[in-house]
């Protein structure tokens, strides 16, 4: 059902203003002291945050009010998104809100807040105003006002004929606002949904298929009508095959064992193979695919049975952000449609940007995030009937939840872990507090990946107040490339996720839990560049979290966004960094929001959820879309058109590229690239403008890390359609040399440049004729000039779509006289 919120009706052809405001302020205007407005404003009940606080100057004359708005500087560039900045146009208001607070000054009664509540005769006559003049005019009373609107020159932005103001009750507003959850907006969940695959006759194709032996891949394919399947042992006896097939797969399910022996070795395996994979050039034409059974559950009904292999899922997808196009992951259910259907539905995956599939019963799905389905229960656990456990417990989250625990649920009996304990930095302020609060508090230093000793204290507990709750919040991080991970740090990361977590399930199953609550990262879905090791152990814990459930027992697993709160793992985030996670669409939880979607997770029957705070513009009006990760397209809006992007916009693809390099000369093929390079290098670093990405200057100095390396290479290699190395800026050093590199290899592609213009091929057969002749005596640099005489031939190939002969080798094109050569040049000029 839809609810009507407000209607309206759109109407073309309006006049020019006639009010002028290029005289400012107007004459005869009075200044109004805005120090502290908004402190008087939320004193009368209106509430702004800090991107609404627009109102920069003011002045009155009459009954007449004046005054200039703006963005924020750092918000400034939004206003080119909008017709007008809706923060913008509410800070216009504002100067109708300064009429409000005048009036109270002439009475003893404090005003009740006025709300917009009709507009009649709107008119917009430009767009991307990031700041105004406004001048506000009563027409009726107190209750309508007319608005004008112009920029920082006088010149019109938008007018309004008549807006009506009511009064609000603002108890009634406080009540509403009390009454909706905060977090209805900012809880998500990966859903699995269902994708149909074009039905075309099959194409003979081959594949090769890397180990195998658990999971019979190549027997279950070998019956694939139209598909030729070639085992190998290992990626080393592949690469000294002849061919290389466009498909490898790669069997990455786990034996049975000791789970966190079994995930740590599916993990190294996983991770050697994809290392193994990347360093090998001839790898680059073909993709690896990663087959798994039973590591995600693509249904409501599932659950994951192969905990290694969704590790490996967590690890994979940091993998597939650094390296796109290299990596695509399947989880298969063994049944017979679904490997016949596994040949169409990969060829699907590629053209359509799905790196991840899901198969069952012949069907393939693929993860979407989606809001998290409605809470199903009234009320959360009642975790104040016992003892309650939080791990990492002197970490800035930990200390958040557990005061929230005693002040929100009542908790009165606190066991709190951490590998320092009372010995940690702040851990006497929070027992103080706790204490304040009225709980009772042990703080113990105890490693809960150390099962010996967190079983000695949680056997400590006392009978009469039994564990009732675990809240594991433990981790650490060791970010890195997955090229430079190593085993140790994939361990220092699991160590705290995977074994503390592991312990702490089995450890209290047989406690009356009420919850079980783990904090995940949005990494394990996601997929975070540089954070292949600290996603896999979220991944693990995710799955845990499915495995509890499906055995009865309390379970959740947080993949949080970041929290506006800085937290000893967020706490080394630079402001690229946070600019990287803000380009995706997201936003930082203020900390009342996160500790809401706490609670609120708990009433989930999902029992793996995503609380994360979306910047809905950025989200919907993406300045990057290729930042934007696929799992996300159910929730943004693609913008119905894109204006032309100026300075750091995203990356063009490589057809637009192309299409604009073609018809240029030399020179203006190396401007244009240089400028590529510039401007994609000042949007890494968050730079409004190219110019101060100096063309010479190295990139390490301009302020490259090797994360922005791994996002610089991937967005020119969006851009250029190129396969370009993570090694990138460190082979090319400065913007001029990978300039220069990308003026060398674009030429050589098929779907290159156009070709020159009649003018310009003959101008380079006259130089190439002059250069034969005198240099026809000298062999060396007669091989240089034959040299360049294939190139061109083969540019000239590239653009017309003609080919020189096949028949003529290299030894035919050194040995042919300089009329040969030119007769070759003739004829394949003449076909073109």
């Amino acid at each position: 059902m839809w609810t009507g919120h407000a209607t309206g009706v759109l109407a073309a052809g309006a006049e020019r203003p006639d009010r002028d405001l290029t005289a400012w302020p107007p004459a005869g205007a009075t200044p109004v002291d805005c120090a502290g407005v908004y402190d008087d404003f939320a004193a009368a009940g209106y509430h702004y945050g800090p991107l609404f606080q627009c109102l920069r100057a003011a002045w009155r004359r009459g009954d007449e009010t004046f005054a200039e708005v703006a963005l924020p500087q750092d918000r400034a560039t939004d206003a080119d998104h909008y017709g007008l900045h809706p923060a913008l146009l509410d800070g216009a208001l504002h100067a109708v809100g300064l009429a409000v607070l005048a009036q109270a000054g002439q009475g003893d009664t404090a005003p009740q807040p006025r709300l917009p509540f009709a507009w009649r005769g709107v008119t917009l006559h430009a767009t991307g105003a990031a700041a105004l003049r406004v001048a506000v005019t009563p027409t009726d009373g107190t209750d309508a006002v007319t608005l004008t609107l112009a920029d920082g020159t006088g010149r019109p932005v938008a007018t309004v004929d008549s807006l009506v103001m009511r009064p609000v009750d603002t108890e009634q507003l406080r009540r509403t606002a009390n009454a909706q959850d905060l977090s209805d907006d900012s809880l998500f969940h990966l859903v699995w949904t269902p994708r149909d695959l074009p039905t075309v006759p099959q194409e003979t194709a081959a594949w090769a298929i890397v180990g195998g032996d658990t999971l019979d891949a190549a027997d279950a394919l070998g019956d694939t009508p139209g598909l030729a399947v070639k085992p190998f042992a290992d990626l080393t006896s592949l690469a000294d095959g002849d061919t290389l097939p466009p498909y490898v797969l790669a069997d990455c399910t786990c034996e049975q064992g000791e789970t966190t022996t079994v995930v740590r070795e599916a993990l190294r395996r996983a991770l050697e193979l994809v290392q193994g994979w990347l360093a090998e050039e001839r790898f680059a034409s073909s993709r690896l695919v990663l087959v798994t059974r039973g590591a995600v559950a693509a249904g409501p009904e599932e659950h994951v049975t192969d905990l290694g292999a969704a590790a490996v899922w967590g690890l994979l997808r940091s993998a597939q952000t650094e390296n796109p196009g290299r990596f695509v992951l399947v989880d298969v259910d063994g049944v017979e449609s679904s490997w016949s259907v596994l040949p169409t539905a990969l060829e699907w995956a590629v053209e359509h940007d799905e790196p991840q599939l899901a198969v069952r019963s012949g069907t393939v799905s693929v993860p979407r995030i989606q809001p998290a389905t409605p809470a199903t229960a009234p009320e959360g656990p009642a975790w104040g009937e016992g003892t309650v456990l939080v791990t990492g417990a002197t970490g800035t989250l930990a200390g958040l939840v557990a005061r929230h625990l005693v002040t929100a649920h009542g908790v009165r009996r606190l066991l709190l872990l951490s590998r320092s304990g009372p010995q940690a930095a702040g851990a006497a302020e929070l027992l103080s507090d706790l204490e304040e609060l009225g709980a009772e508090v042990s703080l113990v230093a105890c490693d809960v990946a150390d099962r010996a000793a967190l079983a000695a204290v949680m056997a400590g507990i006392p009978a009469a107040y039994p564990l009732t709750g675990v809240v594991h919040t433990a981790g650490v991080l060791d970010d890195g490339i997955v090229s430079s991970l190593t085993g140790e740090r994939l361990d220092t990361v699991l160590r705290p996720k995977l074994d503390g977590a592991w312990n702490l399930h089995e450890l209290s199953r047989d406690a009356q839990l009420s919850a079980f609550v783990l904090f995940s990262s949005a990494s394990a879905s996601f997929g975070s560049l540089g954070q292949a090791n600290y996603a896999a152990a979220n991944a693990f814990l995710d799955a845990l979290a499915t495995v509890r459930r499906a055995q009865g027992l309390p379970g959740v697993s947080l993949g949080w966004g970041f929290w506006e709160q800085v937290t000893g793992l967020t706490g080394g985030l630079t402001t690229t960094d946070v600019r990287r996670l803000t380009r995706a669409g997201m936003s930082p939880l203020p900390t009342a929001q996160a500790l809401q979607l706490l609670d609120t997770a708990q009433r989930s029957p999902a029992p793996a959820l995503l609380p994360i705070r979306f910047d809905r513009l950025r989200l919907n009006r993406p300045a990057d879309p290729d930042a934007v990760p696929v799992m996300m397209r159910d929730l943004v809006r693609v913008p119905a058109r894109r204006a032309a992007a100026a300075g750091t916009g995203p990356a063009e693809s490589a057809s637009t590229l192309k299409r604009r390099l073609a018809g240029l000369d030399e020179s203006e093929r190396g401007r244009a690239l240089l400028e590529l390079v510039r401007t994609q290098a000042a949007a890494i670093l968050g730079h409004t403008t190219m110019s101060t990405i100096e063309p010479g200057r190295g990139f390490v100095d301009l302020g490259f890390d090797s994360l922005m390396a791994v996002e610089f290479r991937n967005r020119l290699t969006t851009a250029t359609g190129l396969r370009l190395p993570v090694t990138l800026i460190f082979d090319y050093p400065s913007p001029e040399a990978l300039a220069a590199h990308l003026h060398a290899e674009i030429p050589l592609h098929a779907d290159g440049p156009a070709a020159p213009s009649p003018a310009a091929v003959s101008a380079e057969l006259d130089r190439v004729e002059k250069t034969l002749e005198a240099l026809a005596t000298d062999e060396i640099k007669r091989m240089e000039i034959t040299v360049r005489m294939k190139s061109f031939l083969a540019r000239l190939g590239d653009a017309t779509g003609t080919r020189p002969p096949q028949d003529m080798d290299d030894d035919d094109l050194e040995s042919a006289s300089d009329d040969e050569l030119f007769s070759v040049l003739e004829n394949e000029l003449r076909k073109s």
